[in-house]
């Protein structure tokens, strides 16, 4: 296979297509996020970046909190809707008809329509260049109890939006999971 080499950009993905909602229950806003990502598992931490010209970023600056709202690829056009337009202008959870359901430990509000919607405290705030990122802990995750079988987080059920280099796309068929290509095979039982 032959590549060809381009300048440095930025050309990761697959990517999650988030709405980060921020603010409070009255006064709130959403702003599409696909710079985000996590950091740490212990203590579990993630990121979002932001330019600071952004709403959001001036509301998260201020309440140093955000909620992280896992999108469903049915909800692709109302996620790329929030990230259109600004919140200074527009009620983005009245016109996309999205209801804000309260969080357990941020004033920030949930996105009752996604299926995950992960709580997070800013722990510090980096500047980069064009966005600033805002470092944060996770400190509580807000799982639809439909995706949830047998105490275990069926994820596929969610049908997550992904973004890919300007484009969104539904997330498909599994095709392993961790620790597949090391796991032991069990040899069949042999029949007597």
């Amino acid at each position: 296979m032959s590549k060809i080499s381009w300048k440095g950009g930025t050309l990761l993905a697959p990517l999650p297509a988030v709405m980060v909602s921020s603010g409070s229950m009255e006064k709130s806003n959403i702003i599409t996020v696909a710079w985000c990502g996590i950091i740490n598992t212990s203590p579990p931490k993630t990121y979002i970046s932001l330019r600071p010209e952004r709403y959001s970023h001036e509301i998260i600056g201020a309440s140093g909190e955000f909620v992280i709202n896992l999108t469903p690829s049915s909800l692709a056009k109302k996620a790329d809707f929030c990230g259109m337009y600004t919140g200074r202008c527009v009620d983005k959870f009245k016109k996309c008809a999205f209801t804000k359901e309260k969080a357990s430990k941020v004033d920030a509000p949930m996105i009752a329509e996604c299926p995950i919607s992960i709580e997070c405290k800013v722990s510090d705030i980096i500047p980069l260049g064009t966005h600033d990122m805002f470092l944060a802990d996770i400190v509580a995750v807000n799982v639809d109890e439909t995706l949830i079988e047998n105490g275990r987080l069926c994820i596929n059920r969610a049908h997550l939006a992904a973004f890919a280099h300007g484009e969104y796309y539904k997330l498909g068929e599994r095709i392993g999971k961790f620790g597949f290509s090391v796991k032991k095979k069990v040899a069949p039982k042999k029949k007597q």
